[in-house]
């Protein structure tokens, strides 16, 4: 059978028999064969829970723990599939992904149980793994071996969330075919060895812990450390102590890794490789001097329609080469945006005409959302697949990420990419993580507001804006809010909405720069009264300055 079509269940029950170290959480280390022994008692009990003629959907309310790949390996083993439920859901929400997704079991554990107190959640029995009750469930079970004979490469295997920044969340399909194909495509791509250790820090209710940690794990007969949550304090003894070669990263969790305290011997350590996206190229090149790690930034929708791989060659900033199929496509025409034009600083001339949509006109593996045929269409609009990230290409094809689609900020007439500010404002010294979103203006569309985790001199950053010889004049931003730590999602990805929606009411200190003036200065009441009106606010500004002119 060729790798592409074989079957999740079919690696699991690959590793029976294998008695190397394969699983390690805190203290508790388990071999390949016990493994594959648990998840086949798994499935067993799965099967018999399972109601006729049901969707076999199971729901895993679970942090970091064994159990939650034992459960997703049992999944594979029964031809079932897995919903990987978001613990910082709350109340209807929460509710509403577990029945959305039609979970006919619910697998959590006591940590959890508060968030599940007064939701109505009718026919579907609670699990939870650490209690004496769930061993004696399995207790019957503990003699089972995996068979994969009952699953297919079309079987669903995965049911996971994407993280929309409007609207209710979209559970993506992933079956066992595709989810062993990336498995040993990414296996191959970075020479995954069985003596390997990967080291999955990011949250396994999300795809990216799942398809790029512990499939290419499976695929290559290699171990799995587990984290019960992400933690930058811990990340390099983890890694020393469980001997990782590998971890996946998404959002800011580098930048976390590297605000942690310096150590002369921070490069003593076993890590081959970090792959994962939101690094940029400035924390990158950080985290390689400090560790000695190289980071290859990839990207891939996480829903499957396209995936732009790094190779060697590939110029600073640029993600990699378009691939076939890849195209980037105005968004209002459907035709082609002309290739970037740079500076001889490398800044970006022609943006408003060179960013668009990344589209795949070419064949790909997006198998659709569950049970919501209206987010489906949208994506695969006139046969394509719309990514609904922006992107920029080179003339020798390479593409730049600029930003989700709704990142986009459009300044007195002029489209700039959030993403392609940040990468600039993360030269900053006192910015461990930074984030650039919009906030209306109804003179000049929008206004470019920039949060930063840090520290903060309104001077010494102004200083250091003029300095940025790629910073265009509509990018520098009109506000800034300052905070101790950026706020996240669960998947360590910037909580974007969350930003926009507190805009300039909100609870940390806020400098700006009235229309004409260089200097920042703190945002006061009166100001913030004063930007409610915002034409007579810039009239203001305009009458108190000198040389007056459009705002910048």
């Amino acid at each position: 059978m060729e790798s592409s079509r074989r079957t999740v269940a079919e690696l699991v029950a690959g590793r029976w028999g294998d008695h190397r170290p394969g699983l390690w959480c805190e203290d508790l280390v388990l071999t390949h064969h016990e493994v594959a022994a648990g998840a086949a008692a798994r499935a067993a009990l799965l099967a018999d829970l399972l109601p006729p003629g049901a969707e076999p959907h199971l729901g895993v309310l679970l942090d970091n723990t064994p159990e939650f790949p034992l459960w997703l390996a049992a999944a594979a083993l029964a031809g079932a599939a897995v919903a990987g439920i978001n613990p910082t859901r709350r109340g209807p929400e929460l509710a509403r992904d577990i029945l959305h997704t039609e979970c006919r079991i619910l697998v959590t554990e006591r940590t959890h149980l508060p968030l599940l107190a007064g939701l109505d959640l009718p026919g579907v029995p609670v699990l939870v793994t650490d209690t004496e009750e769930y061993g004696h469930l399995l207790a019957p079970y503990a003699d089972a071996r995996p068979d994969a004979s009952r699953a297919t490469a079309d079987d669903r295997l995965l049911l996971y969330f994407t993280s929309g920044s409007t609207g209710a969340p979209k559970a993506a399909i992933c079956t066992q075919g595709r989810l062993a194909a990336a498995g040993h495509s990414l296996g191959r791509q970075f020479g995954v060895r069985p003596d390997d250790v990967h080291y999955i820090c990011m949250p396994m209710f999300h795809g990216n812990a799942v398809i790029a940690d512990w499939a290419p794990a499976l695929a290559a007969g290699a171990g799995v450390a587990l984290r019960r949550r992400f933690s930058a304090s811990r990340f390099l003894a983890d890694v020393r102590g469980y001997g990782a070669t590998y971890f996946t990263y998404v959002g800011r969790a580098v930048q976390y890794i590297l605000a942690t305290e310096p150590r002369p011997d921070d490069r003593d350590n076993p890590l081959r490789l970090g792959f994962g996206t939101e690094a940029g190229a400035v924390d990158a090149a950080a985290f390689e001097r400090r560790f000695g790690v190289r980071l290859v930034e990839g990207y891939g929708s996480s829903e499957g329609g396209a995936a732009i791989h790094w190779t060697p060659g590939t110029p600073p900033g640029a993600v990699g080469k378009a691939g076939r199929g890849l195209v980037v496509l105005d968004q209002e025409t459907g035709e082609e945006c002309p290739p970037a034009v740079f500076d001889a600083a490398g800044r970006l001339l022609n943006g408003d005409e060179a960013i668009g949509e990344l589209v795949n006109r070419g064949p790909n593996p997006f198998e659709g959302y569950w049970r919501n045929p209206e987010a489906e269409s949208e994506r695969r609009r006139k046969g394509w697949y719309w990514t609904g990230d922006l992107f920029y290409r080179d003339t020798g094809g390479h593409l730049y990420f600029a930003g989700r689609t709704d990142d986009r900020l459009r300044v007195d007439g002029e489209n700039l990419a959030a993403a392609m500010i940040e990468n600039i404002l993360a030269r900053y010294e006192g910015a461990v993580a930074v984030a650039v979103y919009a906030v209306p203006d109804p003179v000049t569309g929008d206004q470019v507001m920039a949060t930063i985790a840090g520290t903060f001199d309104p001077a010494g950053f102004a200083e250091f804006l003029s300095a940025q010889p790629d910073l265009g004049t509509k990018m520098p931003p009109r506000f800034v809010r300052v905070v101790e730590r950026m706020p996240v999602t669960a998947t360590n990805k910037i909580d974007r909405a969350g930003l926009r929606r507190e805009g300039l009411r909100c609870g940390d200190p806020v400098w700006w720069r009235p229309a004409g003036e260089d200097a920042y200065r703190r945002l006061t009441e009166t100001d913030a009264k004063g930007l409610s009106h915002p034409r007579e606010a810039l009239h203001r500004c305009a009458a108190r300055d000198s040389n007056p002119g459009p705002a910048d």
